[in-house]
């Protein structure tokens, strides 16, 4: 068994061409929803479960690293001086909250590793210790109403055995082909038998898999294998866990939904927007 989460991996490591040209300049993850870029919105997600060390994998051969660390980390003393003078202090309360946020890193994709999701955490194992569970979170997907970081702290806590933990969302019929879909081996225990990439038929559930991962060291030593179109996928190294022991299926409380393109994002945006008024 390995100690609870302090630590949280979040991915942005890829060039987002559906969202050129404006990703020619900043990375996708720092389009807002509503005033907030959409990584801070998983920063807060894991601030709320109690992670204590964020990891942020950044594309490298980009601007990427350095926009992230100049916003999670410039103190914008400038900024702060003139809104002080004018009288309006209070405006710089937003950017004091996220300069208190826990130890943030940001580091660069491993240019080495072929192409894939599962590749930026491959490059964060520096930082993961060998007795230690850790969160993952793609930045690309959204979680409106719920925790989904603290609902999988919740379950590896209730269930320490367990190589992993991953969130699922039902989801209609007619949208299955576009995702990882789950196969329960335990349908009471709610236990991964494997996940089915971009089923074009028969899919084995409604569940679909996103980017909300509780894993263990172990996965590292089940990504080191490429599969579809030649990338390494997260997904694959949690169905290789899964044949050796339980990887714990939790369903998400609240709403997950996509920022991974222009459409969905502004379907996320509307949401945010619905709940911020």
């Amino acid at each position: 068994m390995y100690k609870q989460p302090t630590k949280a991996i979040i991915t942005d490591a890829g060039f987002a061409s559906r969202f050129l040209p404006i990703t020619k300049t900043i990375p996708k993850a720092m389009i807002p929803l509503g005033a907030k870029p959409v990584m801070q919105l998983i920063v807060e997600e894991c601030v709320e479960a109690g992670i204590s060390e964020i990891i942020i994998v950044a594309t490298p051969g980009t601007m990427s690293k350095a926009i992230y660390d100049d916003y999670f980390h410039n103190e914008s003393a400038n900024v702060k001086t003139l809104l002080d003078k004018q009288g309006k202090a209070e405006r710089f309360v937003p950017v004091q909250e996220v300069l208190s946020f826990p130890k943030i890193t940001v580091i660069e994709q491993d240019a080495s590793l072929p192409y894939g999701n599962a590749s930026p955490i491959v490059s964060a194992r520096e930082f993961i210790n060998d007795d230690e569970a850790f969160l993952v979170l793609y930045s690309d997907d959204v979680v409106f109403g719920a925790s989904d970081a603290k609902a999988l702290m919740n379950a590896y806590k209730a269930n320490p055995e367990v190589k992993a933990v991953i969130m699922a969302q039902e989801m209609p019929d007619e949208v299955l082909s576009k995702y990882g879909i789950i196969k329960l081996k335990d349908t009471e225990k709610h236990t991964l038998d494997h996940i089915v990439e971009k089923p074009k038929q028969d899919a084995p559930s409604n569940l679909t898999s996103y980017g909300r991962y509780l894993l263990t060291p172990e996965i590292f030593a089940k990504l080191d294998e490429t599969g579809l179109d030649g990338e390494l996928w997260t997904v694959d190294g949690i169905t290789r866990l899964a044949a050796e022991g339980d990887v714990l299926v939790e369903k998400t409380a609240g709403q997950w939904m996509t920022t991974g393109d222009p459409a969905a994002y502004l379907a996320a945006q509307n949401k945010y927007a619905e709940l911020n008024k």
